[in-house]
């Protein structure tokens, strides 16, 4: 019997530029709910590598692996909420919120867009962004 390949192997074939056989691990894996895998995908679409640049599609990828606590894609999110790529327009609110979730999470450059971010939001989507971050962070790292 086979064995399945794993994220790193997807992540080894991706580093190769072997993105098809990539796209083939990765597929599988985020089906079962692999936040790496979900994750990867979303790194693909966003720089078009083996796909077409789809920045719908990356920021649903990476929204679907933030939900399942993956700081990464969280700070993926915080960005593309930030620029308004894959979405109608920039929501500063939903940035800090994902950057916020990903600082806690452990990803040392979402401090640094927590901070650039910052003073470009009013006291009251900072008081909005803060409450958001409470809800989910209890839900997300409820041990953090």
């Amino acid at each position: 019997m086979a064995q399945t390949p794993t994220v790193e192997e997807g992540r080894d074939l991706m580093e190769a530029g072997d993105f098809d056989a990539a796209m083939e691990v990765f597929r599988p894996l985020a089906r079962s709910g692999n936040a790496d895998a979900e994750e990867l995908i979303g790194v693909m679409y966003a720089m078009g590598l083996g796909v077409e640049r789809d920045d719908e599609r990356a920021f649903d990828w990476y929204l679907r692996s933030s939900m399942k606590g993956h700081p990464g894609a969280q700070s993926g999110l915080g960005w593309y909420y930030e620029v308004g790529r894959g979405i109608p327009a920039p929501d500063m609110v939903r940035a800090y919120l994902w950057y916020a979730l990903s600082a806690i999470g452990g990803d040392e450059d979402a401090l640094d867009s927590l901070e650039q971010i910052t003073p470009r939001l009013t006291d009251e989507e900072r008081a909005r962004a803060e409450r958001l971050v409470e809800d989910y962070r209890v839900w997300m790292y409820p041990f953090r």
